[in-house]
């Protein structure tokens, strides 16, 4: 029965954010959330709640006849990297073009799904797999988050560098480009912004922002989403938000109060949140429409 599912506390959410950003290995996060639980058994039936879960349905099915969708590859920086392309099916285009930037889980199941639903309002969109320099995303989410964490941070920017610019002649592309990153991804667009000029837009959910120093690079404008209890990322705001005005550069913040990090992540049972995600969703597609409709 539901009444006998052990509670989920905010300690045992940020034991998870700590475990999949910070310090703790699988073992230690269980010790933890066993102690916090109270017994391994309650830990066992919590820790898939915090988690990501595979046998969640999408939001949008592969075979939603609104939209078209394959695997491709493209060329970057010297780079053969795979990605996942969702564009609307009726009418040629061109449309505004998008980059779905994935978490630190690498290009799963969920964003693929997220690709799909800009689709569905009128974007292509691009997901492309940040890990095919590593020989692409492991089923293994512990895996895929050590191999996010060895890749080089230069060469990865590039990388994203160059996906603006395959994005800007693509077929069905209309030539203006923005980004949207979640988490690990959240944290690469900032950093698109201050190394490609021709991106036009950037969205991040609950991400690293970029260094002050860094700030004045930037050209697009940007849309920054934070989760209210997210303490670690959101430490970061205050000194980003200062650099963002110094420069006078374009931007929008939302803050969504009693939510956690990876909120959009309906995958997520302990730290998704509906309302909030349906709020930054509707924020995000009326923005990117905004600025990369063109004239």
């Amino acid at each position: 029965m539901a009444s006998d599912r052990p509670a989920v506390t905010q300690a045992m959410i940020d034991a998870y954010d700590e475990y999949t950003h910070l310090t703790l290995d699988r073992r230690g996060f269980m010790a933890k959330l066993t102690a916090l639980a109270g017994s391994a058994t309650a830990a066992a039936t919590i820790a898939p709640l915090l988690g990501a879960s595979k046998a969640e349905a999408a939001l949008i099915a592969e075979t939603d006849s609104r939209i078209s969708a394959v695997w491709t590859t493209y060329e970057a920086a010297g780079t053969e990297m795979k990605a996942y392309l969702a564009k609307p099916a009726d009418g040629a285009g061109p449309f505004p073009a998008v980059i779905v930037i994935h978490e630190n889980r690498g290009l799963n199941g969920h964003i693929q799904d997220v690709a799909r639903r800009f689709a569905t309002e009128g974007f292509l969109a691009l997901a492309p797999d940040f890990l095919s320099v590593s020989g692409g995303t492991p089923a293994d989410e512990d895996k895929a988050r050590e191999m996010i964490g060895a890749l080089d941070a230069a060469k990865t920017a590039e990388l994203a560098a160059a996906t603006v610019g395959f994005l800007k002649t693509a077929e069905g592309s209309n030539g203006r480009v923005g980004a949207v990153g979640f988490c690990w991804g959240g944290g690469l667009v900032n950093t698109l912004a201050t190394v490609q000029p021709e991106l036009l837009a950037g969205v991040a959910y609950y991400g690293r922002q970029a260094p002050a120093g860094d700030v004045p690079k930037i050209k697009a404008a940007l849309m920054l989403h934070y989760g209210g209890l997210d303490e670690r990322i959101n430490a970061g705001i205050p000194a980003y938000e200062a650099a963002l005005k110094a420069a006078g550069t374009q931007h929008q913040i939302f803050v969504y109060e009693g939510v956690n990090h990876a909120f959009n992540n309906d995958t997520s049972a302990a730290r998704y949140d509906k309302a909030a995600a349906d709020l930054a969703f509707g924020r995000t597609v009326a923005f990117l429409r905004e600025t990369l409709a063109g004239a």
